[in-house]
């Protein structure tokens, strides 16, 4: 689930910080930098591991603040394809079952990936999972809130830097900037199309 990653960066310390330990001001200023943050096709950046190595420090002309090339491990959240993870139920749509890690919320499970046969409950809201006993069906319900176990199955990430404006941009409607602008930058698909996985009250009431 959280994998080292070696990164090299150019940290800017400011003249007000010189009399602190340099090692002590990096730190900071890349967690400051890093921390919660995507980045493209590595993971969700949690915290600076360590520092490898510090190159000269220089400073430019108008510009009071060192400036370092830093060679460091940061601690980065990205399951691999089919780790098997528990989170809770965010809420749930016609595009699947949103699922949250506590740190994370991107998770979907579409429901080509629950378990079938399943329905969406317009009333209540959720994914019901038609369970086929010998009685005959039982509706399970992914409440919201519950513990739920699923795999990881696939990921994606968007590039959400943002870019200037051209002449094709400038005719589109606003709305469409404001879909562009929510859509999140890093996202998991899960599933629990097999045994074992789905709710954890399933598996463990008798």
């Amino acid at each position: 689930m959280f994998v080292l990653v070696e990164m090299t960066d150019t940290v800017r310390i400011p003249p007000w910080q010189f009399e602190r330990k340099l090692n002590e001001s990096i730190a900071e200023e890349l967690n400051k930098k890093l921390a919660n943050k995507v980045v493209y096709n590595v993971g969700l950046c949690i915290c600076l591991y360590d520092i490898t190595k510090l190159e000269d420090s220089y400073i430019f002309p108008g510009d009071g603040a060192s400036h370092t090339k830093v060679h460091f491990r940061y601690v980065v959240f990205h399951p691999f394809l089919d780790e098997i993870l528990v989170g809770q139920i965010k809420s749930c749509s016609q595009d699947g079952v949103h699922v949250s890690i506590g740190f994370f919320d991107d998770i979907v499970i579409p429901p080509e990936s629950l378990q079938q046969p399943a329905k969406f409950d317009e009333a209540e809201q959720v994914w019901v999972w038609e369970y086929e006993t010998e009685e005959g069906a039982h509706d399970l319900y992914m409440d919201i809130g519950e513990e739920i176990r699923f795999r990881v199955v696939d990921e994606t990430f968007v590039d959400t830097s943002p870019t200037g404006p051209s002449s094709a941009e400038a005719s589109t409607s606003n709305a469409a900037e404001e879909v562009q602008k929510k859509e999140a930058p890093y996202t998991l698909v899960g599933s629990i199309s097999e045994p074992g996985l789905g709710l954890l009250s399933w598996w463990t009431n008798s």
